[in-house]
């Protein structure tokens, strides 16, 4: 039997055509081909209820978030500026904290988020603390840090997104940063007016069991439970102003697109949490910015048509890609597990114009 990452092979091209926004459907009958499944799987309940996804599956998944991010961003440029957000921690409890951030007028217009980074100050471990806890082994002295996207829903229930995850030490002290890009993008998918950013934080063992360290708690952030100051949660966003940078090939957010539009790629949110048949089964994430090729190309010659009379007409389709990790449930000896799937050209990179497939010489582009 072939591993199961080998049957998620996902084409954007082959799901919606040149110009054409993919669906609902398209992608639920292209995974159910890659699986070779007839239907829907169905998660038990009950098995979804007690289902836990272990460190090592998250620490994966945050992996390939990193990669795919990396993927995305390379080759752009971050703004000569970029916007820096205060934050506070709203609450905590135990080893889980709640911060806030005001966003509103936060992102400039007619720009594209590159990146945005979560900065948080690691306060020292008073050395009599440390020495209590006794002596403590490099790795037993470490703890997992991880950050969650919440989303409070309409019926007041919560939704938790994995966005990533580190290791500290208690040892050390200072900024730690995490990458949060993801969690502003599903942000901007909300509906206006928007709550406020809410990032979950929590700290734990970096393993479980009956000998695991306690080191976990040691770990300390600056501002919990004080008045904000010197240290506070800080939200780094860097962007792209799409009026410098347009040869990026965006759209302009701000002009609807006509028959006079030439190729550019455009803004096109898959929400997963809106399908049913996602429901239990994907677990991560709630929904992905596909982006899809819009626009019309500027066609050859007429000379140049009759003498290539193969190549058929030009058209806007997308000629890099990037991928999407998930977390999907899977049922194997008849117990339900988390899986870590990596979902090849989900996300497009950049548009191009081509004939047939094939990328027409750049000086033929407009």
């Amino acid at each position: 039997m072939r591993p199961l990452w080998l049957c998620w092979a996902l084409w954007v091209l082959p799901l919606a055509g040149p110009g054409v926004a993919m669906t609902g459907e398209q992608l639920l009958g292209s995974l159910l081909q890659q699986l070779q499944l007839s239907e829907v799987p169905v998660p038990d309940r009950v098995d979804m209820e007690e289902l836990v996804i272990p460190a090592h599956v998250r620490a994966q998944y945050v992996a390939l978030l990193r990669r795919s991010h990396g993927d995305r961003s390379r080759g752009k440029r971050f703004s000569h500026s970029f916007r820096e957000v205060a934050g506070r921690f709203l609450a905590s409890e135990a080893s889980t904290h709640l911060l806030v951030f005001g966003m509103e007028q936060r992102l400039p217009p007619n720009s594209e988020l590159v990146q945005a980074v979560l900065r948080l100050f690691q306060e020292p471990v008073p050395k009599a603390t440390l020495h209590r806890h006794g002596r403590l082994s490099p790795r037993g002295a470490r703890a997992r840090v991880t950050v969650e996207w919440l989303r409070v829903r309409d019926d007041g229930s919560n939704r938790t997104s994995l966005i990533d995850s580190r290791l500290v030490s208690v040892h050390e002290s200072g900024w730690k940063v995490f990458d949060v890009t993801e969690a502003v993008n599903f942000w901007q998918q909300l509906s206006r007016p928007r709550p406020p950013l809410l990032l979950q934080v929590s700290v734990q063992r970096e393993h479980l069991g009956p000998l695991a360290s306690g080191a976990h708690k040691l770990v300390r952030f600056a501002s919990q439970g004080a008045p904000a100051g010197l240290g506070e949660p800080q939200l780094e966003l860097h962007t792209l102003d799409l009026r410098d940078y347009g040869a990026q090939g965006d759209c302009d957010p701000e002009a609807p697109v006509t028959e006079g539009t030439r190729c550019c790629r455009q803004e096109m949110y898959i929400d997963l949490q809106g399908m049913k048949w996602a429901d239990n089964w994907v677990l991560e994430p709630p929904g992905f910015l596909a982006y899809e090729c819009v626009g019309t190309c500027q066609q050859p010659p007429e000379a140049l048509a009759v003498k290539w009379p193969f190549l058929g007409p030009r058209q806007c389709i997308a000629s890099e890609t990037a991928s999407l990790p998930m977390i999907v449930s899977i049922k194997e000896g008849g117990r339900t597990r988390p899986q870590v799937v990596s979902l090849p050209n989900m996300r497009v990179q950049k548009c191009s114009c081509a004939s047939d497939g094939a990328l027409v010489p750049r000086r033929l582009q407009p």
